[in-house]
């Protein structure tokens, strides 16, 4: 089982449009490696945001970000931190309608292992979230909720010490959103990789070990999740 990455971030700053749009305005918090930390907030806080710097996607225009241990100001090819560090599960699961879910799997193992291994640990994935049997069926036969855990295997393909999820059960009923979430928790629990959840959801956020709320770019700590008793 690997190490989770830690996430330290120190008035981080951002905005759009020239600088007339702010979306963060002094960020500041620590994520433990192996934590599970919701971070929630009203719609256009900031949220995804937060998410795509942390994910390399974008810069920031002040503050500094460290996963892992690495300054991601300083990093050479942030293309590699994402394949090296980084999983990502959206609300979207954004799976290739043409490919099957092994294949969608695969994806993200194309160009680093050659086809019999990557095949072969698709379908260790797809084991793990519970869809051997659905290896060879394409999006459209799948349900939502199993679409979400073809995208959650994809985004384990590369053994990530962070797995970035953004509203993975936004578009699922509550049902299959639990159950989804029970499979997050699982795989944190195996793997030991550390979890960053974005939900608007309080029922959501509670499977997580604390939360992080964003309101008007800034971040406020929550408590802790109580142990059961």
């Amino acid at each position: 089982m690997s190490t989770g990455a830690g996430i330290v971030a120190a008035g981080v700053r951002k905005s759009f449009e020239n600088g007339r749009v702010p979306a963060l305005r002094d960020v500041s918090f620590t994520v433990e490696p192996g934590e599970l930390v919701a971070l929630t907030g009203a719609s256009g806080s900031g949220k995804s945001t937060l998410l795509n710097l942390i994910g390399a996607l974008d810069t920031p225009d002040a503050g500094s970000l460290v996963v892992d241990g690495k300054r991601l100001d300083e990093l050479e090819s942030p293309s590699h931190y994402r394949a090296a560090t980084i999983g990502f599960v959206f609300q979207a699961h954004n799976l290739l309608p043409t490919l099957t879910a092994s294949e969608n799997v695969q994806i993200a193992m194309f160009g680093r292992l050659p086809r019999p291994e990557r095949v072969a640990r698709a379908q260790e994935l797809l084991r793990e979230v519970e869809l051997e049997d659905r290896a060879t069926a394409r999006p459209i036969v799948l349900s939502g909720g199993e679409r979400q855990r073809v995208a959650i295997a994809r985004a384990l393909a590369n053994e990530p010490r962070l797995l970035l999820a953004d509203e993975p059960t936004g578009a699922l009923d509550s049902v299959t959103g639990e159950h989804v979430l029970g499979l997050l928790e699982r795989l944190r629990e195996v793997h030991g990789m550390t979890i960053l959840l974005v939900t608007n959801d309080d029922e959501v956020a509670a499977h997580a070990n604390r939360t992080l709320r964003l309101h008007d770019g800034v971040i406020h700590a929550g408590a802790p999740r109580s142990a059961p008793a």
